[in-house]
């Protein structure tokens, strides 16, 4: 059977089954060398087309899905925070060490900003996407986001940080639930019971992980939940860790630990600490995650959950990497955290009133 012709009597091209299957060229080569992911519904549509017009491609359509820029995209939540600043930056020493490059596109915290950037990616014709942070780290993904991650994916493989259900993002997360279990096992051993939360948003996957896991925690060691220990939604920047450590005493002072939700957090409830005149750890402790250089620069240092920045970073690329090449990765990996014990935590000191100073 001889390859038919357009209406135009000119030889069938990828251009002409890209035109008219909707799809862009590229994703025409990956059905043909069936060397990377294209959703079902393109696929079946571009065969059909394919079988139509009997259509032969030439090596140069074939070398299309080839045409590989070694370069992944970054897009961060807020390269403000030292957490993304120092998983960018393991990013991109783990890129270099197998001859890839990253961009980097930054949010500025603001999750209406991430379309926008991820279109820009797209036009840079990067290799793969890395999200760190944002909507894709919500507890539940919005059909609106989804459906904007899948038309991306049809050509571009996403690697994410959390979750998005109803999509085929691979995940490299950390396992939350048992960095809060090592933050608990801690300050239960040093004798603490009443023990508070401050910082971050439970609609947010780790963050609800966390939440999840301290409530489990006190059941297990029989300690009654208090609902005036946790403080509300917040966000993860010094100001809330500094405002709510400021709210909570104003209502409170029988609590002998906090838990803030990362270093930047920690240290405004340090900075409230001190202006109360209560003392890290002879009367108060302190610890929290992520372990970026403030832990080291709090006074007294500060005991926090390190999460290898280097393996995570590796992980990222690997799996982006995996992906861009065909090769099978799970869809979920995981990093686990371990405790860096400093000097902001400490035993349990209690008066004879039941208060911890």
């Amino acid at each position: 059977m001889l390859p038919q012709k357009s209406n135009e009597g000119k030889a069938i091209t990828i251009y002409d089954i890209a035109k008219e299957a909707e799809v862009s060229p590229s994703t025409v080569s990956r059905v043909l060398t069936n060397s990377a992911r294209v959703r079902p519904e393109k696929r079946q549509k571009i065969e059909a087309l394919i079988a139509k017009y009997n259509f032969k491609p030439n090596a140069l359509a074939k070398g299309l899905a080839d045409t590989r820029t070694r370069t992944i995209g970054v897009l961060a939540a807020d390269i403000r925070n030292p957490y993304y600043a120092s998983l960018f930056v393991a990013c991109e020493q783990a890129a270099k060490e197998v001859g890839y490059t990253v961009v980097l596109y930054n949010t500025l915290g603001k999750t209406e900003n991430e379309v926008e950037l991820l279109g820009k990616l797209q036009e840079q014709k990067v290799d793969a996407i890395i999200q760190l942070g944002g909507r894709a780290d919500d507890l539940v993904s919005s059909a609106e986001y989804v459906e904007i991650i899948n038309e991306i994916m049809s050509s571009i493989p996403v690697v994410v940080t959390g979750k998005l259900d109803g999509t085929r993002c691979h995940a490299v997360r950390i396992d939350s639930m048992k960095s809060m279990e090592l933050l608990m096992e801690h300050l239960l051993g040093l004798g603490h019971r009443r023990i508070a939360l401050i910082g971050g948003r439970r609609n947010v996957l780790a963050t609800f992980e966390k939440y999840q896991k301290y409530k489990l925690m006190l059941k297990e060691n029989m300690i009654a939940y208090d609902d005036g220990l946790v403080a509300p939604d917040g966000g993860y920047d010094f100001e809330t860790g500094y405002r709510q450590m400021n709210e909570m005493l104003a209502k409170r002072t029988d609590m002998t630990a906090v838990i803030a939700i990362n270093d930047f957090a920690a240290m405004g409830v340090m900075k409230s600490l001190n202006e109360h005149g209560i003392r890290i750890p002879e009367d108060m402790s302190v610890v929290s995650y992520d372990n970026t250089y403030m832990s080291e620069m709090a006074m007294p240092r500060l005991t926090s959950i390190d999460y290898n920045f280097g393996e995570y970073g590796r992980k990222l690329i690997d799996t982006s990497i995996a992906v861009i090449e065909g090769r099978k990765k799970d869809n979920l990996r995981m990093v686990m955290p371990a405790i860096v014990v400093r000097e902001s935590s400490g035993p349990c000191r209690v008066g004879a009133l039941g208060k911890s100073f």
